[in-house]
């Protein structure tokens, strides 16, 4: 009999979420409709250290919106990684600006500053800091960069929750922060995302934007002071959200705990290398992944192959964005273009077993014998 499948990830969900949703369900109307969208929104704000939060129906519509609130549209240009998922990028795509993007560096795989700063032109609006897997960026240099140029650092910290730089948390550094809680996250609402900031200018333009342009100081019902979005999280999605935040700690310590037990395991083979966390940095551990050195002759394919037979899913590293069809290749960007052709994301659920990680050990030992 074949052993049975690990999934790369699934969300901890358990009594607390389902006690919240069902309370949210049968009171959450009227008057209430937005009491636990309000209490999700103060407590993310304060667990990350922001003075503002707006909670979304997703991250990529929390960037879009972050994005038109600092008036980037047509003519703009804004810098971030090639390593990226499509939903960074996009929503500069929609408000008619630039993506301009850049290589990353070798030991986090997140944006190269050198890079970026390289690329800044008198078009360019903002930088986007990607943490990736729950590795972070460069922010010190990011942070310099922006204020050398007058240019608004922003975190795409949709995969960071429970890292920290120089004991900041991921999100509570740039002008404003975007956060992911799809059902592969850390913390998760099922969709949805977050808005962050401690700009009050910035907050209060986001919040009319995120209502269909309906400023939250207008009086007169039914009318829209600008044309917004509709960009919202729901109160059920958002009592889940509470529930999850209630469980924080528990949620990012055991990806830690998990991140700590493949390296425990990996770390002693030669020509593996995984996410990183230098002295300064707390790694939020969302997806523990390995990248094999050229020398081993590993690559993508063998990589998922070898996982599919062992009934394994495993996930590729992102492909460079400017490969795909959309976009214009940029192939100086060789650090991007090279990593993803032989690395893999690893399975990190919060309830995997000993065995689990082991048999997940196994494939990629298996792979340098």
């Amino acid at each position: 009999m074949p052993p049975s499948a690990i999934a790369y990830t699934k969300p901890s969900i358990t009594e607390l979420e389902v006690e919240f949703a069902t309370h949210a369900t049968r009171t959450g109307w009227g008057a209430d409709c937005y009491a636990y969208i309000g209490r999700f929104e103060r407590g993310f704000a304060t667990h990350i250290g922001a003075a503002h939060a707006i909670a979304t129906s997703s991250c990529t519509g929390a960037m879009q919106m972050g994005l038109a609130a600092l008036g980037i549209g047509p003519g703009d240009e804004v810098i971030l990684a090639d390593t990226n998922w499509i939903a960074t990028a996009a929503p500069i795509v929609h408000l008619g600006a630039t993506p301009v993007f850049v290589d990353i560096r070798p030991d986090s795989w997140c944006i190269d500053p050198a890079r970026a700063a390289a690329a800044v032109t008198p078009r360019t609006r903002a930088i986007v800091a990607t943490h990736l897997y729950g590795n972070l960026c460069d922010m010190d240099a990011l942070l310099e960069l922006g204020d050398r140029h007058n240019i608004p650092i922003i975190e795409d910290a949709a995969e960071a929750i429970g890292a920290r730089y120089r004991g900041r948390a991921a999100g509570s550094m740039g002008r404003f922060s975007t956060f992911s809680f799809h059902g592969t996250k850390t913390l998760t609402t099922g969709e949805g995302g977050m808005f962050l900031t401690s700009d009050p200018e910035l907050f209060a333009r986001v919040g009319t934007l995120a209502n269909h342009g309906r400023d939250p100081a207008q009086t007169r019902q039914f009318w829209a002071d600008v044309v917004g979005y509709k960009f919202k999280m729901s109160n059920v999605q958002a009592a889940i959200g509470c529930a999850q935040l209630d469980r924080i700690d528990e949620l990012t310590g055991r990806k830690r705990e998990i991140l700590a037990a493949y390296k425990a395991r990996l770390d002693r083979l030669s020509g593996v290398a995984m996410n990183p966390e230098p002295d300064h940095v707390v790694n939020g551990a969302w997806m523990p992944t390995v990248v094999f050195a050229p020398e081993t002759g590993v690559t993508r394919e063998r990589l998922q192959t070898a996982f599919a037979d062992a009934r394994i899913d495993a996930r590729v590293f992102f492909w460079p964005l400017s490969e795909q069809p959309m976009f214009t290749p940029v192939p100086e960007n060789r650090v991007a273009r090279d990593i993803c052709a032989r690395a893999i994301n690893l399975p990190s659920y919060h309830d995997m077993t000993t065995a689990e990680i082991d048999r997940v050990c196994a494939v990629i030992e298996g792979l340098l014998t």
